[in-house]
């Protein structure tokens, strides 16, 4: 369980953190190109789904080594869920993009395999 945990909570930070890189404009054309500036609805879409999913990964560390262990824990996960995006936005945005939605759908289900498992 604490595998799925810490693979869920990683993948949920790399896709928050991604989520809200779109929101700046410098990462937002790093990543999406072809994309046309977005409205202020879809830069607060962005924001929200960025800090929900972090919220999320909080919650998962939390849920699988307690409140304690878990926030510290996140806290590195998140760090290193933050340096694979910033390593990889200068030399591969187009993969940073597509790991992002990977690890969202990917943490998300672990979500679903943690709460199903307790």
């Amino acid at each position: 369980m604490t595998t799925l945990a810490a693979l869920g909570s990683l993948a949920l930070a790399h896709a928050g953190m991604t989520a809200l890189a779109l929101t700046m404009d410098r990462h937002r054309r790093q990543l999406r190109p072809a994309a046309a500036r977005p409205g202020r609805l879809a830069g607060t879409a962005w924001r929200l789904t960025g800090w929900t999913l972090l919220a999320l990964s909080l919650w998962l560390s939390g849920h699988a080594w307690g409140a304690p262990v878990g926030t510290v824990a996140w806290f590195g996960l998140a760090s290193a869920a933050s340096l694979v995006l910033i390593l990889m936005l200068p030399y591969a945005p187009a993969l940073a993009w597509r790991l992002g939605c990977v690890t969202g759908a990917v943490g998300l289900a672990a979500a679903l395999a943690a709460l199903a498992g307790a």
